[in-house]
């Protein structure tokens, strides 16, 4: 009973396992949710493909609409030259048809007599005669009706021909004819629209021959029926080409880089062929030449479909070189079709454009994320010896990932530059050339990410995020200079050599197809426009290395060593005229040790290349007197009013701006900008320290002084002396000299005495350096 009770409860309790729980009921609805985001993801797409269908209807109607404007006028003309025509063969038979009454009447009145005596007899005889004919008329017409009704076509036709060019009258309009001609013409008229209509039955027989076909156009010719054969014609060269690619079309993947290839020959020799049939069967009609143009248009309109329809995906190499395989072939067979008189190029170019662009976009959107995404990114980019070995030598002196990320580049333009054909060169060169710096600029901008520092330039990006490697030490930095520097000047020409030699060739040799259809971004491409562009990025990469470098070099020093307008302020020390040992101020003599230590690990980093080690210790003297001429706040100090100037701070400012242009033409790298920096800045403080009653004329004294001042400065520490190192300058000594090396060398022959015994080409590294036995400053201070 207990059981029995037990189950009734059940009964009337259900178990809570038939509860459906919160989250199956989430779930459920959340892929609900996706699957209708998805579906409408889905239209969306569609709908993108139908309005790019419709813009290209839209454009190829457009293109039909001016041919046929253009043959409106034409047929305009020729309706007035017609008129014209008309209008004087009107006033000749009326001048004609006035002169035969006039002779009509005169013969009727003299031989009236006559005539009314033989008209009974003549109109005997006519009735004779019109008997007659309508018996061999009805004769003719029964051996028709036999003949079609025997199926014999090709003789019925014969006897009509044969009738109409005995009867030309036939042929007529019918005004002038009598009411039994009239009847026997329309007699004619309904056994040649049979004929008409078993022709065109025949021609629409799939089993119909080529030679059979002839024959059915040319009975239709012969039928008075030029524009039906004609357009017969067309839709028999457009069924034979239709069947032969349905039968490729399944081939397709099997080829992909070479079916585009096949697909336009089979396009354009059917063109050709159906051009020559064409002529040989109507002649040159200039109806059926429009009528040929406007088929081989279509055609050639539904060839870019299918080769679009049926490419690899957009973004890969292999529909980049389906793409241009396509636009070789084509073109070359526009060319040969040009000998016909079939000018189709412009055309497919404008058809081809938007395809090979839209192919180019993808793939240099792939080259970027393969160049510069290297988080995840293991795929491997295997380079020949001759690309891979500039840029090896920079693996031991930096991370890994810089010098992989350089390779992945050129490995990426490299594989974008091999899948192109020369007529794609000729016509979308200077695209791809504007697309390869461009990606050259996206790759600067991340090598700017990986140095460290802080940056002031508004136009990049935010520089905090993430980035795949750091270049924190000197070596680094140089290293990274130096993979983009060998990347622009060594490695990117030799990509693109090929590129740039069929440009210039074909600009010598003035090739004849890209005449006639010549890009105006390819008219207009120069390579010294495109290194041009190449170099701006290099510079910027160049000067924003420069700016942090001289940046972190002032604002990390502190006191006495730290470039500020106090060191020029108060007067403390004596006029340097009466000092025997002038030197320049402690920051510039760490500028010159700074830059010493630079130039000589840039002789080990970037071995081989002092072009680019002398142009960026250039940039970076530049840029420290740079700085100081745009510093507002030295200049508010030194300018202002309760400032306490005295000649020897302008003394020492001079001897500053002299010293730092020594620095460059001993190193060799004189610039005159840094020249006019420096004489702008010794002119501004002329004019500040005059102005509160330091008279230059007696306190300063001439130029040659400090030269030679300077000069002298550059050997004393260059030939050291027991001291302090130049990172780390002791601000309580009274000298205030920084000595530039730990170890005391000896005045020996071997050591530089003057500035004239070094060579003005050398650079630090090459001047006396392997008389210092440690550098000044390692990696890690910096």
């Amino acid at each position: 009973m207990k059981m029995v009770e037990s189950s009734e409860e059940e009964d009337d309790f259900p178990s809570m396992e038939s509860v459906t729980p919160q989250s199956k009921i989430d779930t459920v609805y959340q892929s609900k949710t996706e699957k209708g985001i998805r579906k409408i993801c889905f239209e969306l797409l569609d709908l993108k493909d139908a309005v790019e269908n419709l813009c290209s209807n839209t454009r190829t109607k457009y293109l039909a609409f001016l041919r046929l404007s253009d043959e409106v006028v034409e047929m305009k003309h020729e309706l007035n030259e017609l008129q014209k025509h008309i209008s004087s063969h009107g006033i000749l038979i009326q001048d004609l048809m006035s002169g035969v009454s006039r002779e009509l009447e005169e013969w009727s009145g003299a031989g009236g007599d006559v005539m009314e005596a033989e008209d009974p007899l003549t109109n005997e005889t006519d009735g004779l005669f019109s008997t007659e004919v309508e018996d061999r008329r009805m004769l003719f017409l029964e051996h028709v009706d036999v003949l079609l009704a025997e199926h014999k076509i090709e003789e019925a036709i014969d006897a009509i021909d044969t009738e109409e060019r005995t009867y030309p009258e036939l042929k007529g309009a019918g005004d002038s004819t009598t009411d039994e001609s009239s009847s026997f013409k329309s007699a004619l008229s309904k056994r040649k629209s049979i004929l008409e209509n078993q022709l065109v039955e025949i021609s629409r027989q799939p089993s119909v021959g080529i030679l059979e076909l002839r024959k059915v156009l040319s009975s239709l010719l012969k039928l008075g029926k030029g524009p039906l054969a004609h357009q017969i014609f067309l839709k028999s060269y457009g069924s034979r080409l239709q069947r032969s690619i349905e039968d490729f079309l399944a081939l397709c993947p099997c080829y992909p880089e070479t079916y585009s290839a096949t697909l336009s020959n089979l396009v354009f020799s059917m063109i050709s062929l159906a051009t020559k049939d064409s002529g040989k069967m109507f002649g040159d009609n200039p109806l059926y030449s429009n009528k040929i143009v406007q088929w081989a248009e279509w055609e050639i309109e539904s060839l870019v479909r299918l080769v679009k329809e049926n490419a690899p995906p957009s973004e890969t190499s292999s529909a980049l070189r389906a793409a241009s395989v396509f636009v070789q072939a084509s073109l070359n067979h526009c060319s040969d079709l040009e000998m016909q008189d079939l000018k189709l190029t412009k055309l497919l170019l404008l058809l081809l454009r938007t395809y090979v662009e839209e192919v180019l976009e993808l793939n240099f959107r792939r080259a970027r994320k393969m160049a510069l995404d290297l988080v995840g990114n293991d795929e491997s980019m295997p380079l020949s010896p001759r690309l891979a070995s500039p840029l090896s030598t920079f693996a031991t002196s930096s991370d890994r990932l810089l010098v992989d990320c350089g390779m992945r580049f050129i490995f990426a333009v490299k594989e974008i530059a091999e899948q192109l054909t020369r007529l794609v060169i000729l016509h979308f060169g200077g695209n791809i050339l504007k697309r390869i710096s461009d990606l050259f600029d996206k790759y600067v901008e991340v090598l700017i990410k990986s140095l460290t520092g802080t940056t002031e330039d508004d136009n990049l990006t935010d520089l905090k995020e993430h980035v795949p490697f750091k270049a924190e030490t000197d070596s680094q930095q140089l290293a990274l200079l130096g993979t983009a520097f060998t990347v622009v000047e060594e490695l990117l020409p030799m990509v693109v050599s090929r590129i740039w030699n069929v440009l210039s060739e074909s600009k010598e040799s003035g090739d004849s197809l890209t005449e006639n259809a010549m890009t105006p971004m390819n008219s207009s491409t120069d390579p010294k426009e495109w290194r041009r562009q190449l170099q701006q990025s290099l510079d910027k990469l160049r000067d924003h290395f420069c700016r942090q470098y001289v940046l972190s070099f002032i604002y990390s020093r502190d006191g006495e060593t730290r470039l500020e307008a106090q060191i020029y302020i108060g007067g403390k020390g004596k006029d340097l005229l009466w000092n025997s040992d002038p030197l320049p101020s402690l920051p510039f003599q760490a500028l010159f040790g700074k830059l010493q230590h630079l130039a000589a690990v840039a002789g080990d980093v970037l071995l081989g290349k002092e072009k680019i080690q002398k142009v960026l210790l250039a940039r970076l003297t530049e840029t420290v007197v740079m700085w100081l001429s745009n510093e507002e706040e030295f200049w508010g100090v030194l300018e202002h009013e309760s400032a306490p100037l005295r000649p020897v701070g302008l003394q020492q400012l001079i001897l500053d701006m002299h010293f730092t242009v020594e620095i460059a033409r001993f190193a060799g790298y004189p610039s005159r900008h840094l020249n006019k920096i420096s004489s702008d800045i010794i002119a501004r403080a002329v004019k500040a320290f005059a102005a509160r009653g330091v008279d230059p004329q007696s306190s300063v004294p001439e130029d040659e002084w400090f030269v030679e001042t300077a000069k002298g400065a550059i050997n004393k520490l260059l030939m050291g002396g027991s001291g302090s190192d130049v990172s780390e300058v002791d601000d309580e000594e009274d000298d205030e000299h920084i000595i530039m090396d730990d170890e005391v060398v000896s005045d020996s022959d071997d050591s530089p005495s003057s500035l004239s015994s070094v060579e003005s080409d050398e650079s630090f590294a090459s001047a006396q350096m392997e008389e210092l036995d440690s550098p000044v400053l390692t990696d890690s201070e910096n």
